[in-house]
């Protein structure tokens, strides 16, 4: 049994008691409310579970051995419920032994009361079950107002990208799906005027705002017309190599894939600064492109090699991030890698037939995913 006390804590708090003895579940709600809490009382396990779920309280006290549904089942429902992650459980018990606490503990308890219980023991094991909680409430909150800016973020990025090009001599479709952390991926393609066609994809190493913001002032650089001649595209890789040098951008560089079309000689004129190299599919199978180069801002005066290819007509060229290939898969986290894309993209597949052939890692996308298509009628 446990006496009364009639200390007042910092702030009032949920707190609900779950305990199939009336005179413990009587004592220690009087005790709890000379603390200053609201406390809710259940007789049992099942009660004190739907109290749970109804009242969502910031600390339960709950009894191990009871008739119908154990303390430990219910220490486990809350541990599984999204609602109640941060909600701080005692397990009350006459038990002492190492391996009982082990087995709470395994449960998902995060502190013990011990009968009969101390009034000053229970005091201090509520505050400090009330403190992590609050420091759980404000981190949950702070992981919240990330994930919200970070969606704000993705959703300004998409609201970049062209629209999807599905009819006329040169056709483009793409898939873009941000990593959970938002990375730095990016891409355009327009008109330069009726014979040249431009398209480019560029990646950001590292994740978060910040590179999303540097790929997007590549975007807008490269829209803005500054460019002194977008037509040749490793002069281009190297102009952005001067104006993006990664001491001044927080150590961020940036693989990047330009290229420019000409109608008339249906050639592709291209330049690669270290971005994985673009595959051509055609009547006659696929292959793989060359072009490597060093990735831009990485190192200064670097320069850059012009690549030609004529495009056969029928032909798809497609670009892509190294997010869509360097893909944890089990078992061990081995790479899902270029191999099996390369598999998929020599049958011809569209974007959006190829998204759900790709494996899909059970915590979410670890890099962002963008791929895009170009089609030469």
């Amino acid at each position: 049994m446990v006496a009364e006390i009639s200390i007042i804590v910092d702030y009032m708090a949920k707190v609900l008691v779950i305990d199939d003895d009336p005179t413990m579940r009587l004592v220690l709600q009087r005790n709890l409310k000379m603390q200053g809490h609201e406390v809710t009382v259940a007789a049992d396990g099942v009660q004190g579970w739907h109290f749970a779920q109804e009242l969502q309280p910031a600390l339960v006290i709950c009894d191990w051995m009871m008739p119908g549904m154990t303390g430990l089942e219910v220490c486990q429902r809350l541990r599984q419920s999204s609602e109640l992650a941060t909600t701080f459980f005692i397990l009350l018990t006459s038990r002492d032994q190492v391996a009982d606490r082990v087995q709470g503990l395994d449960s998902g308890a995060d502190d013990f009361l011990v009968k009969p219980v101390d009034p000053s023991e229970l005091q201090a094991r509520v505050r400090a079950g009330l403190r992590l909680h609050q420091l759980n409430q404000d981190l949950q909150n702070q992981k919240q107002r990330l994930e919200d800016e970070l969606a704000e973020a993705e959703s300004y990025v998409r609201s970049l990208l062209p629209a999807p090009r599905r009819m006329g001599e040169i056709t483009a479709e793409w898939v873009f799906v941000p990593s959970t952390e938002l990375g730095g991926d990016c891409f355009d393609y327009f008109d330069l005027d009726e014979n040249r066609f431009v398209f480019y994809v560029i990646d950001v190493a590292g994740h978060g705002v910040g590179a999303a913001l540097l790929s997007i002032s590549v975007l807008n650089l490269l829209r803005s017309g500054s460019v002194a001649d977008v037509t040749q595209p490793a002069a281009v890789l190297a102009l952005l190599n001067r104006f993006f040098p990664m001491e001044q951008h927080k150590d961020k560089y940036f693989t990047a894939w330009y290229g420019v079309y000409d109608r008339r000689s249906r050639c592709l004129t291209y330049a690669s600064a270290g971005h994985p190299a673009a595959v051509l599919w055609h009547g006659q199978g696929m292959e793989v492109l060359p072009g490597r180069g060093l990735a831009v801002g990485m190192f200064p005066e670097v320069t850059y090699q012009t690549h030609e290819r004529v495009m056969p007509p029928g032909a798809k060229l497609y670009l892509f991030s190294d997010g869509v290939y360097e893909i944890p898969v089990e078992p061990q986290g081995k790479l899902w890698g270029r191999e099996a894309l390369h598999h998929l993209l020599a049958t011809g597949i569209s974007p959006q037939a190829l998204l759900p052939k790709i494996p899909r890692p059970a915590g979410g996308w670890p890099d962002d995913l963008c791929l895009l298509q170009v089609g030469f009628a």
